[in-house]
């Protein structure tokens, strides 16, 4: 059952300018403003403290998220005591002070500088698309004015005309699909370039000319899609005219309410007002309460949602016999009983582990927490995994060995404190942008920065930012950087010996000493195996351990390797050896690629773990959730994804249910997953669209997208957020809706009646999530597990603090072992793969937005080198070819990859990256390598024999779909 979306228009204050750099915790003082008293932190505006005292000043060159800037002159206050009216913006409170807001004095000038902007200004504000939402026509009546004495634009008074800049309304720039530029509406306030300095930290944008010439310019006077800008919106955000608007605005008009709820893509975890009018969208705007995110966003967030309500959303239940036959609409019930009685017929046939699911990174905490209880309850196998298996499952085990939790450590606010970031395998400010801004914005207050990645990433030299080093390894060697790096810190005294011997395991560590210690573990051993100098290996090593805070970010370039969970023991090591674990500023933080696949493997999506990383094993966990779940549950660990592939192709696995992912696409070696797909007798799909896995199934149900959602998404720092609806589910179910009638048509009784039924069983059951609730998610805006009896009301923001979770800190050696993934005459290169800023994961919802504007089509990239080698130029169609299979894509020739490496991207299904990775993975926790694969490129003038025939299939499924919407009748539909 769905409740009922309350419409509210949620309200922001706007302080004007910042809160006091000294921190809350500075000496108060006392002043009066209007004859109020009010007590602030030194270092506070006279702005934020008139606002703080609910007197307003008028503004229109201040806002809280920028610096003071003092140009616009409307802030203007009088103080006893001082000559002149400065500005509240610029001028600092001091103890004592008699401030004054108003006065004839300062009416008479606020009127007179707004008769200025006013004259230069398009007064079409009845049809102008900020109307209702203009600060500028918001001041203009705030002070008073009613006349212009230097008439508007062309308009003479007293036979006298003055300049101005109408005539720009001709140069509006709509070359961006999201917003336009219209400067003839521009007050040159500096908002939009200072937001894109201060806060995205691109630096597109510009002021050029001079005086009365002085406008906006992205780049060097470009359209806004030629130039820097990444589309975040900041600009758009910050803008307080329409010279920076929203096409959406635009065409829809003002939203009439708004509801915070969460982003649905990367790890971060933005908080957003989807602004609305009634149950359409008309803009996503970030929400400034918003613990990740603070008021800032990124493309995806801030524009990319239209795919909710693309043509290609599936809404319809369907069923067929076989993937050659056409799809049948059929209702609900029609589709979960058949469904139900396909994996009961399975299970009779076959036993009853022939059949599994897999949870989705997609979807909220209580629909993931519902999908495994179905599978382990309903289906009674724990043949349960998660996307998060070819992706942080090196991190789960890896933290897990030697922390004793399967989670980052920090806040993303923490890198404020951090003075040396240390960044490996991940690339920011493509994958993560909003935490890539916070980041930049500390390396520009002098925090120091060491690069670990095979690419040029843009962290290493980015505007007002360069990496102090960047170790360029070769893929596939981070065990022996790691390695190194430990040994140097050993060698050269670097170790934090108090920490270590209040925090962590005598024994472990002595252990681990003697190894690193190794000469065979020094980096001029290192270097000949990485390609790393030994020096540049050293002055990584000295400039992380020395005093201060550092912190290390990771990425996928960690985990998806052969050693992945080795790589991540030896960051473990590292940070307790230098005593960077415990506390602000400093830890380890895996950066996560999905919005939820925090909260996926939480919930108990791992075949081995129930919720909170308990194992199955254990009698005493499975005891509660046999009590509450009305079964016996098996202690035995069930299939990864890769083993039910395997066991399909076996003839052991024959049937699968699968709610928001798309193995078919994102798996490597799809032709082996493809395969297995297709020897399964029943495949169930939970999706929006027919993704490349619905392409194989049996079953399709309609799933609901973001928008439709309610409950949470856990992010990267274990972030607890509301995700509210704001418009009903389209297939008239939302995901947890559809698992629960699954598992009643198998016979197994579920009864929630809301999301929040499930949080408190999940609470009930979870000793991380026992304080856990929608009522104190409500209240506090967010909480962090864990949360419950012995943390903080809202939860632990810092983990291991004072001690770790599994006691002491575990060290392990780090032995570096090659890769099988070996290059030979026949394949020379080496290929790794990654993301883009505007696509996002498989690209199911962002190539189903203007996004693919930026990024039409997946690319490799090679060195120039290379490309010469091969006679290859920029824009050819290469082959690039495996021992798993061959592709065809075109050249990017770039010097971002060094000699012998290549690198792709895998939003396109077309494309066929994973054709080419192979079944090479990581020895714990089988995550695949992907980012090491052993390749040939050559020039090419067609597409791959695969891609040949994926487009046959495609195009055959895509007609089996369009015949069962043509086949049913117009009333059914």
């Amino acid at each position: 059952m769905n409740h009922p979306i309350i419409p509210i228009k949620v309200q922001e204050i706007d302080h004007g300018t910042p809160v006091s750099r000294l921190g809350a915790d500075a000496e108060p003082v006392t002043l009066t403003i209007d004859g109020f008293k009010v007590t602030v932190p030194k270092g506070t505006s006279l702005m934020r403290a008139a606002v703080d005292a609910g007197i307003q000043v008028p503004k229109l060159c201040a806002t809280d998220s920028l610096e003071p800037f003092g140009s616009c002159r409307l802030c203007l206050v009088e103080i006893d005591g001082r000559r002149g009216t400065p500005a509240s913006c610029t001028t600092p409170a001091e103890a004592g002070m008699n401030v004054r807001t108003q006065s004839p004095t300062l009416q008479k000038l606020r009127k007179g500088v707004m008769e200025l902007y006013i004259s230069d200004h398009p007064l079409d504000c009845l049809t102008c698309a900020a109307n209702g939402d203009c600060e500028l026509q918001d001041m203009a009546g705030v002070v008073g004015l009613r006349n212009v004495r230097y008439g508007v634009g062309e308009t003479a008074v007293a036979g006298i005309t003055g300049r101005h800049h109408l005539h720009l309304a001709h140069a509006k720039d709509e070359s961006n699909p999201y917003f336009t530029y219209d400067p003839s509406k521009c007050i040159v306030c500096n908002r939009c370039v200072r937001a894109c300095e201060e806060v995205q930290g691109t630096f597109a944008l510009t002021i050029s000319g001079r005086g009365f010439e002085s406008r906006v310019s992205p780049g060097m006077d470009e359209p806004f899609m030629q130039s820097e800008c990444v589309s975040c919106g900041a600009c758009v955000q910050a803008c307080p005219t329409a010279t920076l608007t929203e096409k959406s605005v635009i065409e829809l008009g003002q939203p009439e309410h708004s509801v915070v709820t969460t982003c649905a893509y990367c790890g971060v975890g933005c908080s957003f007002k989807a602004e609305m009018k009634g149950s359409q969208v008309v803009r996503m705007t970030p929400w400034k309460d918003g613990k990740a995110n603070e008021g800032h966003s990124c493309i995806k967030g801030r524009f990319a949602w239209g795919y909710a309500t693309h043509k290609d959303r599936l809404t319809k239940p369907m069923v067929r016999d076989k993937i050659t036959d056409p799809w049948r609409e059929v209702s609900w019930d029609e589709a979960l009983a058949h469904a139900a009685g396909e994996f009961r017929r399975i299970q009779g046939t076959y036993g009853r582990d022939s059949v599994g699911g897999i949870t989705s990174s997609r979807c909220t905490n209580e629909e993931t927490y519902l999908v495994q209880k179905l599978i382990r309850a309903a289906f009674g196998t724990n043949n349960v995994d998660t996307c998060a298996r070819v992706c942080h499952s090196p991190t789960g085990y890896g933290l897990g060995q030697t922390f004793g939790t399967s989670a980052g450590t920090q806040t993303f606010k923490s890198v404020e404190h951090t003075d040396v970031v240390m960044v490996i395998g991940a690339n920011p400010s493509e994958g993560h942008p909003v935490f890539a801004s916070r980041l930049k914005k500390r390396l520009r207050q002098g925090a120091r920065l060491i690069v670990v990645d095979p690419r040029r990433i843009d962290l290493v030299d980015a505007p007002h930012i360069h990496a102090d080093l960047h170790l360029q390894l070769r893929p596939g060697t981070n065990v022996a950087v790691i390695t190194a790096l430990a040994h140097v810190v050993v060698t050269e005294g670097l170790v934090d010996e108090p920490y270590v011997a209040e925090r962590c395991d005598p024994k472990s560590f002595q252990q681990w000493r003697d190894f690193v210690s190794k000469p065979e573990n020094a980096p001029e051993a290192m270097a000949e195996v990485c390609g790393v100098p030994a020096d540049a290996l050293r002055a990584a090593a000295r400039l992380y351990a020395r005093k201060g805070n550092s912190a290390i970010y990771y990425g996928l370039g960690v985990t998806e390797h052969a050693q992945g969970s080795t790589m991540v023991i030896g960051i473990a090591n590292l940070a307790m050896a230098c005593g960077m674990v415990g506390r602000e500023g400093v830890g380890v933080n895996p950066l996560r690629g999905q919005n939820n696949v925090q909260g996926s493997c939480d919930m108990g999506s791992f075949p081995h773990e129930l919720p909170g990383y308990r194992h199955i094993s254990d009698s005493t966990v499975r005891a509660q959730f046999d009590a509450a779940w009305g079964v016996t549950l098996n202690p035995e660990p069930g299939l990864r994804i890769p083993n039910m592939l395997d066991a399909a192709l076996d003839g052991s696995f024959k049937a699968l249910y699968v709610q928001g992912e798309d193995p078919a696409q994102s798996d490597p070696d799809t032709q082996h997953v493809a395969a297995a797909l297709s020897a399964m007798e029943c495949v169930v799909v939970q999706d929006i669209f027919l993704n490349e896995t619905a392409k194989y199934a049996h079953v399709f149900l309609p799933g609901s997208s973001f928008l439709e959602k309610d409950g949470t998404f856990t992010n990267a720092e274990r972030r607890i957020s509301r995700v509210r609806q704001v418009m009903p589910p389209l297939a008239g179910k939302a995901d947890w809706e559809v698992t629960q009638a699954f598992a009643n048509a198998l016979g197994y009784p579920m009864h929630y009646t809301h999301p929040s039924e499930i949080m408190a069983e999940i609470a009930a059951l979870t000793p991380s999530f026992a304080g856990v609730s929608f009522e104190k998610i409500e209240r506090l805006g967010s909480v962090q597990w864990p949360c419950n009896e012995t943390t903080d009301e809202a939860g632990t923001a810092i983990m291991h603090v004072g001690s770790f979770v599994r006691g002491k800190g575990r060290f392990l050696p780090t032995q570096y072992v090659a890769t099988d993934e070996k290059v030979t005459r026949r394949f020379p290169l080496i290929l790794t793969t990654g993301r883009v800023l505007s696509q996002y994961n498989v690209g199911a919802q962002t190539r189903r937005t203007e996004n693919s504007r930026w990024h039409e089509e997946d690319r490799l990239e090679i060195h120039p080198h290379d490309a010469e080698e091969r006679g290859l130029q920029d824009g050819d169609w290469v082959g690039i070819a495996s021992r798993a299979g061959e592709t065809v894509l075109r050249a990017d020739v770039t010097e971002r990859v060094q000699p012998g490496v290549v690198y792709t991207t895998f939003h396109f299904p077309e494309s066929g990256a994973n054709v080419i990775t192979t079944d090479s993975s990581d020895w714990a926790t089988n995550c695949p390598e992907y980012k090491v694969t052993a390749v040939q490129v050559s020039k090419v003038t067609q597409p791959s024999a695969w891609q040949r025939d994926h487009a046959r299939f495609s195009h055959t499924q895509e007609g089996l779909l369009a015949q069962a919407r043509t086949d049913q009748p117009e009333a059914a539909r």
